[in-house]
C-alpha cells in the first residue's frame, strides 16, 4: 500500500469518527486500460462531496460525487433509475458500481477506449474498525480486509505479503500495509533531490547525516533529519519490506556503517553511491572485516541508480529513484553479459481482468554515476 492509501483511509476514519456519512470506493476489476489499479481507494464526504484518493482520472470521481451528495442531501427521493442504488445506500449495503461498458459511457468518464472499470462502494463504514485498521497499519503490520457483502461488516486479520485482491459473491478482501519509507544517508545536494522525488511518489524519508556542516544547510524537501550515526539511525529506523536505504555520502566510515545493518535487514532495496572499483573495495571490505556474505552482498545495488547517462545531481537522484521504483514495483534487473546496460523487465500486470495478450516489454537503459 502507498502512502495515498493510508492517508485515505486515516481521513475517512476521522469523517466517520466525528458521525460524518462518508463512502469508500474500491477499483476491484478492470477490462482493457484503466486510469488506476486494482486496489486504489478513494473516499468522499457526504454533506459537501469532499474527497481525498483516487478511482480513475476525474471523471468517475465527479459522478460519484454527485451521486452520492444529492442522495445525501435527500435520502428519501424514490422514483428513479437508481432506485436499487439508492436503497442499498440507505441500507449501508456494499454496492458493485461499473463504468465504460459502452463506448459513449468510456468516452464520458474519460476511460481509454475499450476500458472498464468496477467499483465496490462503501456506505458509512464502521468507524471503529477503521480506526483498528488505521492504528495496526501506523503500527507497520500488513492487515488483511475482509468485507461481508451481504451486510458490510468487516473482519481484520494478519495479512501476508503475496496476499492480492480478492473479489467473491459474499467477501471483498483486501491487504494494506504500511506505507513506504526511504531512509538517506547523507544529506548533500543528491539527497535532496532525491527526497523530493521520494516524497513525492509517496514515500516517507528520514535523512541521516552526523556532519553538521552538511545537515545545518539542509533546503530539501520537509522530511526527518536526523544527527545519529548512521547504524543508530539504521536500527531506529527499523527497516521492513516496505523501506529502501540508500547510502549517499561518499564517505566510507559513514556509507559503511549504515550498509553493514541494512544488507542484512528486510529493506526490499539498499544502494550505494560510488564507482565500480569502490563498490568493489567495499565489497571486499565489508566481507573481509565485518563477516558479510556473498549473498548477503548480492542485494548491494552499486553503483545504486539506471545507467542513463547521468552526471548532475538532480538526473542521477532521477536514476535511482527510477531504480528504487523498479524494485518496489517487481520489475526484474539484470545486468546484460557483456555490457555495463542494464536490461529493464517489464511483466505485463495482473489484473482481474482479460489480459492483453502482450508480450513483456523491454526498455533497455543504464546505470547511474558509474
Amino acid at each position: 500500500m502507498d502512502n495515498l492509501s493510508l492517508h485515505v483511509l486515516r481521513q475517512l476514519q476521522a469523517w466517520r469518527a466525528q458521525g460524518q456519512a462518508a463512502m469508500l470506493a474500491t477499483v476491484v476489476r478492470t477490462w482493457g486500460s484503466s486510469p488506476r489499479p486494482v486496489g486504489s481507494v478513494m473516499a468522499l464526504r457526504g454533506d459537501d462531496g469532499s474527497v481525498v484518493g483516487s478511482v480513475s482520472g476525474g471523471c468517475i470521481e465527479d459522478d460519484l460525487i454527485e451521486r452520492y451528495t444529492r442522495f445525501h442531501a435527500n435520502p428519501s427521493a424514490t422514483g428513479t433509475a437508481r432506485k436499487g442504488a439508492e436503497t442499498a445506500r440507505l441500507c449501508g449495503l456494499p454496492e458493485t458500481l461499473v463504468y465504460g461498458l459502452s463506448a459513449d459511457e468510456a468516452h464520458r468518464f474519460g476511460l481509454p477506449c475499450g476500458g472498464t472499470l468496477e467499483l465496490l462502494a462503501e456506505y458509512d463504514p464502521d468507524p471503529q474498525r477503521l480506526g483498528e485498521l488505521v492504528a495496526a497499519l501506523d503500527a507497520g503490520t500488513l492487515v488483511r480486509r475482509i468485507l461481508n457483502l451481504r451486510d458490510g461488516s468487516v473482519q481484520l486479520q494478519d495479512g501476508a505479503a503475496t496476499d492480492g485482491l480478492m473479489l467473491s459473491e459474499t467477501q471483498l478482501c483486501t491487504t494494506f500495509g504500511p506505507g513506504y519509507r526511504m531512509l538517506l544517508i547523507g544529506a548533500g545536494a543528491l539527497a535532496e533531490y532525491l527526497s523530493s522525488m521520494a516524497v513525492s511518489c509517496g514515500f516517507a524519508v528520514t535523512v541521516c547525516d552526523p556532519r553538521t556542516e552538511y545537515r545545518g544547510n539542509w533546503s530539501g524537501a520537509p522530511v526527518q533529519v536526523v544527527a545519529d550515526m548512521p547504524d543508530d539511525a539504521v536500527a531506529a529506523f527499523a527497516p521492513n519490506r516496505r523501506s529502501c536505504i540508500v547510502a549517499l555520502s561518499h564517505d566510507p566510515k559513514l556509507d559503511d556503517l549504515a550498509l553493514i545493518d541494512a544488507l542484512q535487514s528486510q529493506a526490499f532495496y539498499v544502494g550505494a553511491i560510488g564507482s565500480r572499483r569502490n563498490q568493489a573495495a567495499r565489497r571486499e571490505r565489508l566481507m573481509l572485516h565485518f563477516g558479510l556474505d556473498a549473498a548477503t552482498m548480492d542485494r548491494l545495488h552499486g553503483p545504486t541508480g539506471l545507467h542513463i547517462g547521468s552526471k548532475t545531481p538532480a538526473e542521477i537522484a532521477v536514476s535511482i529513484m527510477a531504480e528504487v521504483l523498479a524494485c518496489k514495483n517487481g520489475v526484474a534487473l539484470s545486468r546484460r553479459a557483456g555490457s555495463d546496460m542494464m536490461a529493464i523487465e517489464t511483466p505485463v500486470a495482473a489484473t482481474s481482468g482479460r489480459s492483453s495478450g502482450a508480450a513483456p516489454s523491454r526498455v533497455v537503459a543504464g546505470s547511474a554515476n558509474g
